[in-house]
């Protein structure tokens, strides 16, 4: 039996969007959106302006898809580190944790430099808000997961929202050059308040 060798159609088409997304986020992450230009993602992701305009008919279209892909790849990594969360108090406390490695990252660069750029941007800013708000969804949603609790606490579930605005604005104060020290306490004093919480909502489950 003679082994395939050749890529169909389809195969190359995916490959080749897979490489323009991946370039714009490194682009993003390195050059930042002002410098960020679509010839430079082609030159990147080896790609014709030709191939690119086949898959995204516009920048903000590009941008927006990039971020997706890169939302699709860090929910699919906080799954399973939530999954490898321990019982818990402890669950609680590493859920934070898991969001500051998550947010502090590659995707809160990339999407930070997006966001700045959609603020006087309307067709990059109305492409993206789905976007961001499922990503905001998405992760309450695993964090809610990771709580374990049985019965669903209101309270304690604005606490868990309030966690990924915290670790979002965090994120924010480490790329403009906030100390580390600093954010490490915040995060600590969080935990603490978060656990009083979690403490109480799972003694009125009991």
């Amino acid at each position: 039996m003679s082994l395939r060798t050749h890529r169909t159609q389809q195969e190359r088409s995916e490959l080749t969007r897979e490489a323009l997304l991946e370039a714009t986020i490194a682009c993003l992450v390195e050059l930042g959106y002002a410098r960020t230009t679509v010839q430079e993602i082609c030159a990147r992701a080896g790609v014709s302006r030709g191939a690119q305009q086949h898959h995204f008919t516009t920048k903000a279209e590009l941008m927006t898809a990039a971020l997706e892909h890169l939302f699709s790849r860090m929910t699919s990594q906080l799954r399973a580190a939530a999954a490898a969360l321990p019982p818990g108090r402890a669950r609680v406390t590493a859920g934070i944790d898991m969001l500051w490695e998550s947010y502090s990252g590659t995707l809160s660069t990339a999407a930070m430099e997006l966001w700045v750029a959609a603020r006087t941007d309307p067709e990059l800013r109305e492409a993206l808000t789905p976007v961001d708000r499922a990503l905001g969804h998405a992760t309450l949603e695993l964090y809610r997961d990771a709580s374990g609790l049985s019965v669903p606490d209101a309270e304690l579930e604005t606490y868990m929202l309030l966690s990924v605005h915290l670790v979002r604005g965090l994120a924010l104060d480490a790329m403009i050059g906030g100390g580390a020290e600093r954010r490490s306490k915040l995060l600590d004093e969080w935990k603490s308040a978060i656990l009083d919480r979690y403490a109480a909502a799972t003694d009125s489950a009991r």
